[in-house]
């Protein structure tokens, strides 16, 4: 096997939304053939996010950077070419020369450690709402207002909407959950 030193990491380019598909198909790769001997590590960088839909929280990952893959490799003689061709792959981020530009370890130390700090701190919330957005509240004593989003609370996972009671305008604060995007 050849020196780690020689492995160094590469950012490489693929199909938004097919990452994770072209992570698989490189994993297998290594397992089935010889390139386990050239790629050490292939990472997609990704969250956890939440958002609110019909009342519920659904949890799910979310890439950081859509369209890029890291891959830890040493790319000697044919390798490089191996991995352009996988499938939903566009290339590596390369220089005019078309040989593709290792990663300096501090800018990957600093990708992966903000990865980890977003793992760390917990989810982070998609905010499905936007300011002057008309809503429906479907939940609480003023259940059936319609109004219009005036701010967004996402700290407090809030909403100040203004809604007419009596023909007057009314703020009111509300919950993610108990609106509804007005159809």
């Amino acid at each position: 096997m050849s020196e780690t030193s020689s492995f160094k990491w590469y950012v490489m380019r693929a199909i938004s939304g097919k990452e994770s598909k072209v992570k698989e198909y490189i994993e297998a790769e290594i397992n089935n053939s010889d390139l386990g001997q050239f790629v050490s590590q292939v990472l997609i960088p990704t969250e956890k996010v939440y958002q609110i839909r019909n009342g519920k929280k659904i949890t799910k990952e979310r890439s950081c950077m859509p369209g890029y893959i890291l891959i830890e490799a040493n790319l000697i003689g044919e390798i490089p070419h191996r991995l352009r061709n996988t499938p939903n792959v566009i290339g590596f981020l390369e220089e005019k020369s078309h040989h593709p530009i290792p990663v300096r370890q501090a800018e990957v130390n600093r990708i992966l450690g903000s990865v980890d700090d977003l793992q760390e701190t917990g989810e982070e919330m998609i905010t499905p709402f936007i300011v002057n957005e008309s809503v429906k509240v479907i939940f609480g004593p003023f259940s059936g207002l319609t109004g219009v989003i005036e701010e967004i609370h996402e700290d407090k996972k809030k909403l100040k909407v203004m809604v007419s009671i009596f023909g007057r305008k009314t703020p009111l604060e509300l919950s993610f959950t108990q609106v509804e995007k007005e159809q």
